[in-house]
């Protein structure tokens, strides 16, 4: 496992997670509304980089709160719209934004299940798995990438007892965007 960015230079397609990748995770709750929706830091900048390098990003997140009825699916898309909007204003791209509210862990759109991935692949038919990396906070990000046969990125900074293994470990989307650029 390491940060060698050489062996990602070929990929294409950029998975991310959406929770503690992109924006702040709130510990023991979720974002419920857009004035709840706060960046990370240093990811509007690293999604505008990354856009320049992807010819594809998308953004594959569980929302169980929606499930839960914490929030409507109605909140959730309006916070999706506003984060697009945003990346677009700074002149990057975001392609979709998959999600799946279901409460229970065995539905198939439910990351680790590969659902959503085939969602993307039906959208956007250039997309091969084997070019595509998946980034996220968690094992479930890690498994998901992995049954779907991509390269994979745990965003943490700290080493998680992550199994499968991710192939490689970033701090921040920013230092996984200012790898790339350093290639």
């Amino acid at each position: 496992m390491g940060n060698n960015a050489e062996t990602l230079r070929d990929k294409q397609f950029l998975f991310l997670d959406r929770d503690g990748v992109i924006n702040v995770h709130r510990k023991n709750d979720y974002v419920k509304s857009i004035e709840e929706f706060e960046f990370l830091p240093g990811v509007e900048q690293a999604l505008v980089a990354l856009s320049k390098r992807f010819a594809r990003i998308i953004i594959i997140t569980n929302q169980r709160g929606v499930g839960k009825g914490k929030m409507s699916e109605a909140t959730l898309l309006e916070i999706h719209k506003f984060l697009r909007h945003r990346i677009e204003q700074l002149g990057g791209h975001i392609d979709a934004i998959y999600y799946c509210t279901e409460l229970d862990d065995s539905h198939p759109q439910r990351k680790p299940n590969g659902g959503m991935a085939h969602q993307a692949k039906n959208d956007f038919p250039e997309i091969i798995f084997s070019q595509s990396i998946m980034a996220g906070d968690s094992k479930t990000d890690i498994e998901f990438g992995k049954n779907m046969g991509m390269s994979t990125i745990l965003i943490h900074n700290t080493i998680l007892d992550c199994i499968p293994f991710p192939d490689f470990v970033f701090p921040s989307l920013a230092a996984f965007a200012l790898s790339m650029e350093n290639e």
